[in-house]
């Protein structure tokens, strides 16, 4: 069963509303919309989260993020190499 709704009037400028409605598809401009502010809106709630983070335990530092990175792409990588002779 899905959410129940409710109908808004919103003002967005005219070039975005119609490259929105182009891309919008057989759902409609009206669930696009909706998954855009869905989205939005854990954008914030994160930026929250890291907010607090910070706040606690200090900023993360670039070299942190790109150590982490480098550790992601890894391990996709063995992953990859892993999966691709167990089928």
């Amino acid at each position: 069963m899905s959410e129940p709704t409710g109908k808004y009037s919103i003002t967005m400028p005219r070039d975005i509303a119609e490259a929105a409605r182009a891309r919008s598809g057989p759902s409609g401009l009206s669930a696009y919309v909706a998954a855009a502010v869905a989205r939005q809106i854990e954008r914030d709630n994160l930026n929250e989260l890291i907010a607090v983070a910070e706040a606690e335990h200090g900023p993360v530092t670039d070299e942190e993020i790109q150590a982490l990175r480098d550790e992601l792409h890894q391990a996709r990588r063995e992953q990859t190499s892993s999966g691709a002779g167990a089928a």
